[in-house]
Protein backbone atom coordinates (compact mmCIF):
# COMPACT_ATOMS: atom_id res chain seq x y z
CA UNK A 1 0.00 0.00 0.00
CA UNK A 2 1.37 3.68 -0.93
CA UNK A 3 1.71 6.07 1.69
CA UNK A 4 -0.92 8.98 1.41
CA UNK A 5 0.06 11.65 -0.32
CA UNK A 6 1.26 15.07 0.94
CA UNK A 7 0.87 18.80 -0.33
CA UNK A 8 4.88 18.78 -0.99
CA UNK A 9 4.73 22.73 0.47
CA UNK A 10 2.91 21.92 3.25
CA UNK A 11 6.37 21.11 5.24
CA UNK A 12 7.88 24.32 4.65
CA UNK A 13 4.82 26.63 5.31
CA UNK A 14 4.65 25.01 8.46
CA UNK A 15 8.42 26.05 8.94
CA UNK A 16 7.56 29.40 7.66
CA UNK A 17 4.82 30.03 10.01
CA UNK A 18 7.10 28.71 12.94
CA UNK A 19 9.93 30.78 11.89
CA UNK A 20 7.72 33.89 11.83
CA UNK A 21 5.40 33.44 15.15
CA UNK A 22 8.90 32.38 17.16
CA UNK A 23 11.11 34.96 15.74
CA UNK A 24 8.28 37.96 16.66
CA UNK A 25 8.67 36.56 20.32
CA UNK A 26 12.36 36.66 20.19
CA UNK A 27 12.77 40.30 17.92
CA UNK A 28 9.90 41.40 20.68
CA UNK A 29 12.19 40.41 23.96
CA UNK A 30 15.49 41.58 22.42
CA UNK A 31 13.75 44.61 21.42
CA UNK A 32 12.41 45.16 24.97
CA UNK A 33 15.63 44.21 26.77
CA UNK A 34 17.26 46.98 24.57
CA UNK A 35 15.06 49.52 24.71
CA UNK A 36 12.28 49.47 27.74
CA UNK A 37 15.00 48.09 30.01
CA UNK A 38 18.38 49.32 29.32
CA UNK A 39 21.61 47.13 29.15
CA UNK A 40 22.17 48.17 32.86
CA UNK A 41 19.24 47.02 33.63
CA UNK A 42 19.23 43.59 32.28
CA UNK A 43 22.58 42.98 33.60
CA UNK A 44 21.97 44.02 37.24
CA UNK A 45 18.47 41.58 37.09
CA UNK A 46 21.32 38.93 35.39
CA UNK A 47 23.21 39.35 38.63
CA UNK A 48 20.70 39.79 40.72
CA UNK A 49 19.74 35.77 39.77
CA UNK A 50 23.32 34.67 39.92
CA UNK A 51 24.37 34.40 36.35
CA UNK A 52 27.57 34.43 35.42
CA UNK A 53 29.11 37.24 33.75
CA UNK A 54 26.14 39.71 34.22
CA UNK A 55 27.15 42.53 31.62
CA UNK A 56 28.38 39.75 28.93
CA UNK A 57 25.21 37.91 29.48
CA UNK A 58 22.74 40.46 29.22
CA UNK A 59 24.73 41.67 25.93
CA UNK A 60 24.68 38.11 24.91
CA UNK A 61 20.71 37.61 25.78
CA UNK A 62 19.61 41.06 23.65
CA UNK A 63 21.58 40.40 20.68
CA UNK A 64 20.79 37.13 19.97
CA UNK A 65 17.28 37.37 21.00
CA UNK A 66 16.99 40.62 18.62
CA UNK A 67 19.52 39.46 15.65
CA UNK A 68 18.65 35.79 16.06
CA UNK A 69 14.84 36.70 16.01
CA UNK A 70 15.15 38.87 12.82
CA UNK A 71 16.98 35.49 11.40
CA UNK A 72 14.04 33.53 11.98
CA UNK A 73 11.98 35.87 10.72
CA UNK A 74 13.65 36.33 7.30
CA UNK A 75 14.82 32.96 7.19
CA UNK A 76 18.88 33.82 7.26
CA UNK A 77 21.31 31.67 9.17
CA UNK A 78 18.41 29.30 10.40
CA UNK A 79 20.63 26.44 11.82
CA UNK A 80 23.17 29.11 13.59
CA UNK A 81 20.13 31.32 14.89
CA UNK A 82 18.09 28.59 15.93
CA UNK A 83 21.29 27.05 18.04
CA UNK A 84 22.28 30.45 19.49
CA UNK A 85 19.04 31.18 20.85
CA UNK A 86 17.85 27.66 22.19
CA UNK A 87 21.03 28.18 24.47
CA UNK A 88 20.16 31.56 25.96
CA UNK A 89 16.83 29.47 26.22
CA UNK A 90 18.70 26.81 28.07
CA UNK A 91 20.17 29.51 30.66
CA UNK A 92 16.90 31.09 31.45
CA UNK A 93 15.79 27.61 32.25
CA UNK A 94 18.60 26.26 34.30
CA UNK A 95 19.15 29.89 36.17
CA UNK A 96 15.77 31.38 36.24
CA UNK A 97 12.75 28.59 35.49
CA UNK A 98 14.03 25.24 36.16
CA UNK A 99 13.63 24.45 40.34
CA UNK A 100 9.61 26.03 40.11
CA UNK A 101 8.02 23.31 38.15
CA UNK A 102 6.44 23.04 34.53
CA UNK A 103 4.02 25.85 35.03
CA UNK A 104 4.33 29.42 33.23
CA UNK A 105 2.39 30.64 35.70
CA UNK A 106 4.03 29.72 38.49
CA UNK A 107 7.35 30.89 37.28
CA UNK A 108 8.13 27.18 35.63
CA UNK A 109 10.12 26.49 32.52
CA UNK A 110 7.14 25.69 29.69
CA UNK A 111 7.50 28.73 27.98
CA UNK A 112 11.38 28.52 27.65
CA UNK A 113 11.30 25.06 27.26
CA UNK A 114 9.01 24.94 24.48
CA UNK A 115 10.80 28.07 22.48
CA UNK A 116 14.41 26.39 22.99
CA UNK A 117 13.19 23.48 21.62
CA UNK A 118 11.72 25.23 18.69
CA UNK A 119 14.73 26.56 18.04
CA UNK A 120 16.30 23.47 17.95
CA UNK A 121 14.06 22.15 15.86
CA UNK A 122 14.15 24.95 13.53
CA UNK A 123 18.07 24.59 13.92
CA UNK A 124 18.37 20.98 12.84
CA UNK A 125 15.74 21.17 9.44
CA UNK A 126 16.40 24.47 8.41
CA UNK A 127 13.87 27.42 7.03
CA UNK A 128 12.53 25.43 4.39
CA UNK A 129 12.16 26.73 0.85
CA UNK A 130 10.23 29.84 1.87
CA UNK A 131 13.39 31.40 3.47
CA UNK A 132 16.26 32.97 2.51
CA UNK A 133 18.63 30.46 2.95
CA UNK A 134 16.85 28.47 0.86
CA UNK A 135 16.85 31.00 -1.97
CA UNK A 136 20.90 31.74 -1.35
CA UNK A 137 20.86 28.20 -1.78
CA UNK A 138 19.15 27.51 -4.82
CA UNK A 139 21.17 30.22 -6.32
CA UNK A 140 24.46 29.23 -5.56
CA UNK A 141 23.59 25.62 -6.82
CA UNK A 142 22.24 27.12 -10.24
CA UNK A 143 25.28 29.03 -11.14
CA UNK A 144 27.36 25.99 -10.23
CA UNK A 145 25.34 23.73 -12.59
CA UNK A 146 27.18 23.31 -16.02
CA UNK A 147 25.21 25.01 -18.63
CA UNK A 148 23.44 27.19 -16.06
CA UNK A 149 23.86 30.63 -15.03
CA UNK A 150 23.10 32.28 -11.58
CA UNK A 151 19.70 34.69 -11.48
CA UNK A 152 21.35 38.27 -11.21
CA UNK A 153 20.60 40.09 -8.12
Amino acid sequence: MLPPRRHPALPDAGLLLGRLAVGAVFVAHGWQKLTDEGHAAVARSFDHLGIPLPGLAAVYGTWVELLGGAALIAGVLVPLAGVLIALDMAGAFYYVHMGKGLFNQEGGYEYVMVLGVVCLLLAFTGGGRFSLDALVRGRRRGASEPGRQSVPA
